[in-house]
């Protein structure tokens, strides 16, 4: 199937840009195109206008600055893939790496952007996820100027956001983590292929072995991106030290934390594969994992040299 008929404009700058979609109510943004473009062909979306931000030259930037890392729209996935670590300092940095690897697959990698998954915001998207966890700020420029939303009042449902229709998100802006913390993401999906049924981010800050503040973001858990706080809420004070083994023994915190996600704080609907106690109990082991990664991370890097960025 074809695209329905549209127009197509190539703004220079971000006025340009805003002015473009504030055109009229059919106008929508290309960046990478992965998302939008299939849905373009399959005509489930029809635009009446395609606005292409590629040749914005001030969208293309990513910096660290005053303790937070900021991304600019153009941003693509591949950036933060693991043999690129070191663009994004400390723990935060080997965060997106474990994370991104599960972006569907390198050549859309290489094309679709960080911000125009917060900007699609499917319940499945590891990015929208680690958002919310993180608190980031999502940076959106319209007629009415530039303004700034929180994650945890950005993600409205399935492929809904605050964001309005004539607002272009120019950047997300991450607040790094600080070398006593530890990170994990752990993701489960039933093919290579498929959409995460269930993925956990997990950061665990522990300046003296003990959590002080724990972040856990689910995805595919609900109808949009889950802050897991009753989980995070059962850790704080618990020894950061992981169980031996692979498996996760009942009677440990983060096996607790894991139940605590599955039974509070997710609120997974049914899938052809997966009903929904299934899911609940992918929660509730993913979450006990993705923590025991994130210990093993913070002591292994509390066991470098000064506990510096890696």
């Amino acid at each position: 199937m074809k695209p329905a008929a549209f127009d197509y404009v190539v703004p220079r700058t971000v006025r340009e840009a805003v002015d473009a979609l504030g055109s009229g109510p059919g106008a929508r943004i290309l960046a990478g195109g992965q998302s939008l473009v299939l849905e373009m062909r399959l005509q489930r979306i029809r635009p009446e206008l395609v606005v292409d931000i590629n040749r914005v030259a001030e969208l293309d930037r990513m910096s660290v600055d005053d303790g937070t890392l900021r991304v600019g729209a153009l941003i693509r996935h591949a950036a933060f893939e693991p043999e690129r670590e070191n663009s994004v300092p400390g723990p935060l940095g080997t965060l997106f790496s474990r994370a991104v690897v599960n972006v569907a697959h390198p050549p859309i990698r290489s094309r679709g952007t960080l911000v125009g998954s917060l900007a699609w915001a499917h319940p499945a998207a590891e990015w929208c996820a680690l958002a919310l966890a993180l608190d980031a700020g999502i940076e959106v420029h319209g007629a009415g100027g530039p303004r700034e939303i929180a994650a945890r009042d950005y993600f409205l449902g399935p492929f809904l956001t605050s964001r309005t229709p004539d607002e272009l998100i120019t950047a997300v802006r991450f607040p790094l983590l600080s070398d006593d913390t530890g990170v994990g993401f752990v993701e489960h999906r039933r093919t290579h292929f498929c959409f995460a049924q269930v993925a956990v981010a997990a950061t665990l800050t522990a300046p003296d072995g003990v959590i002080t503040e724990a972040r856990i973001g689910l995805v595919n858990c609900a109808d949009r991106p889950v802050r897991a706080r009753a989980a995070e809420q059962a850790l704080i004070g618990a020894e950061i030290t992981p169980p031996a083994g692979r498996r996760v023994p009942g009677d440990h915190p983060f096996a607790r934390a894991g139940r605590a996600a599955a039974e509070q704080d997710a609120a997974p609907r049914p899938e052809p594969y997966a009903d929904v106690e299934y899911r609940r109990q992918a929660v509730a082991v993913l979450v006990g994992r993705t923590l025991c990664e994130a210990a093993r991370d913070r002591l292994s890097r509390a066991g470098t040299s000064g506990g510096g960025h890696r």
